[in-house]
């Protein structure tokens, strides 16, 4: 199942449209808070679809019968680009265990690119729902290694994928790659194109880099030398 949340009209759209924006992104505070107000929305979408409890809650006049989350969910994401969108998941699901996964997207002497999965730190993830975020799906590699890596973890009962931007190959592999009734897909909005380099077109451009600063590829680093 895919959820597109940029198919509605709401605030969604304005915070979209400002991290597209090639002027304001330049603000890397504010890029990083949309972001957060990003995961914050789709936080609370998903949270529609979860488990819910009733609980009493004593107040000062009496007792309210209130539907709480039967579960927290186990909110993880692929480092580093995913920090903000992830932070704005925890803001709304604030008492979650969190779980994060390295991975990059390693080039080949012709150009190509694998994505290299590094480590994982998570919990248990045995019959949990996980919340799984990267803000670019692109080819669809990233998100497939990051659902490998959480298999790594336990069997979690379902898993939610949440990405701003998706590319409409990206979504194709995903489909074809991974168990339609163990997954859920949530984008913002979905583009048609990609460049050579697999940068989705219109996009937004490096989700990381705008958030965090410009990384450089460690061929480019000089070493230091000691005397």
């Amino acid at each position: 199942m895919i959820h597109i949340l940029g198919e509605s009209n709401s605030l969604f759209n304005q915070f979209l449209s400002e991290i597209r924006d090639e002027v304001i992104q330049k603000d890397s505070l504010r890029f990083r808070k949309n972001l957060e107000r990003i995961g914050e929305i789709f936080a609370y979408e998903i949270s529609k679809t979860l488990s819910f409890k009733e609980k009493d809650v004593t107040t000062s006049l009496g007792v309210a019968k209130m539907k709480v989350l039967y579960q927290q969910p186990v909110l993880a994401t692929i480092l580093r680009a995913g920090l903000p969108l992830h932070q704005g998941l925890l803001n709304f699901f604030d008492h979650a265990e969190n779980c994060f996964i390295s991975a990059y997207r390693k080039y080949d002497p012709n150009g190509d690119f694998h994505i290299d999965f590094q480590y994982i730190a998570s919990p248990l993830l045995d019959n949990k729902v996980v919340i799984l975020s990267d803000p670019m799906l692109a080819t669809g590699s990233s998100m497939e290694v990051g659902y490998h890596a959480l298999l790594e973890k336990g069997e979690p009962e379902h898993i939610h994928l949440v990405s701003l931007i998706a590319s409409r190959q990206g979504i194709d592999y995903i489909l074809s790659k991974l168990p339609a009734d163990k997954v859920t897909l949530w984008v913002g909005a979905i583009d048609q194109e990609m460049t050579p380099k697999s940068y989705i077109v219109p996009g937004l451009g490096d989700a990381g880099d705008l958030a965090f600063g410009a990384k450089i590829d460690s061929k480019e680093v000089v070493p230091h030398t000691h005397f």
